[in-house]
């Protein structure tokens, strides 16, 4: 009996270390461009932060980004302009699809 008192505590150790971190989940950008072959970098800026990515065929993902409120720019390829979009809020763990994007000369 006194010994499974004292197996008691090494396992309620794991457990309380389980539930002491909290979880957070990585949110994501997603969208497509268009017209595909005219877009550069894509841009996510959060204050000072910021991280970028190439699209593939148009289309691009951020991943691992921070819950907040982001600033998209997508740069294009001359003679299409620079897209911004500014306010673009997401929560933790949600996946925000921009839709399609289109670009201007």
């Amino acid at each position: 009996m006194k010994r499974k008192f004292s197996i008691l505590p090494l396992l309620l150790i794991p457990v309380i270390a389980l539930f002491s971190f909290s979880v957070r989940f990585s949110s994501v950008i997603k969208g497509t461009i268009s017209p595909a072959d005219k877009a550069g970098s894509v841009w996510a800026i959060a204050g000072n932060d910021s991280t970028k990515v190439m699209p593939l065929q148009g289309a691009f993902q951020l991943n691992d980004l921070k819950a907040g409120t982001y600033k998209i720019v997508v740069e294009g390829i001359a003679p299409y302009k620079d897209f911004v979009k500014e306010g673009v809020v997401v929560k933790d763990g949600e996946v925000l699809d921009l839709g399609i994007i289109t670009l201007n000369q």
